[in-house]
């Protein structure tokens, strides 16, 4: 008996490929990382920021999590510290129709403000410009979340004037060369 996987269309995130920069490793998430995933992100600060995920984020929420990617239009990325190994943050991407690719990241506490999300979601950007070169890609931000506005401004997000999906949000569009 054969069985035989359909390969994931070119368009899906299913296949985008990890990468390591200096300091981090940036891969998807899979079964295996659930019980980091769910440390890093049972945090009041970040279930409070990010509308999807439940207060507490248990185990089982981050096993669910991570298989919401078989679908190929979800992936959650992990984002570790190379030299300590730790899981520091995650970075999503997801399909929105024919024309978008939007992003969304949280970082861990002991992580924030070290430059971490800049470095792993700029290249994610990158990988999603060779990938989805028709698609723009956009994200959703309270424009009072200071630090995350900052970061979408200095990677070449511009604000569309429009508001987001989410409560509170504003979408943001990047500004391609």
């Amino acid at each position: 008996m054969f069985l035989f996987r359909r390969a994931a269309p070119r368009d899906s995130l299913a296949t985008l490929p990890g990468f390591e920069t200096e300091r981090l490793r940036v891969a998807a998430l899979v079964a295996r990382d659930a019980e980091a995933l769910r440390r890093l992100t049972d945090d009041p600060a970040i279930t409070g920021a990010v509308d999807f995920l439940p207060e507490p984020f248990t185990l089982a929420d981050a096993r669910g999590l991570i298989a919401s990617a078989r679908r190929g239009s979800d992936r959650f990325n992990g984002v570790w510290e190379r030299e300590g190994r730790a899981l520091v943050a995650v970075v999503g991407t997801h399909l929105r129709g024919e024309g978008a690719v939007e992003i969304g990241y949280w970082v861990g506490g002991a992580a924030r403000g070290r430059g971490i999300a800049t470095e792993a979601v700029a290249g994610i950007l990158d990988l999603l410009a060779r990938r989805f070169p028709h698609r723009s890609v956009v994200a959703e931000c309270r424009p009072g979340n200071v630090a995350s506005w900052g970061l979408l401004r200095k990677l070449g997000f511009r604000d569309t004037g429009e508001e987001g999906h989410r409560p509170g949000r504003r979408l943001l569009m990047l500004a391609r060369p």
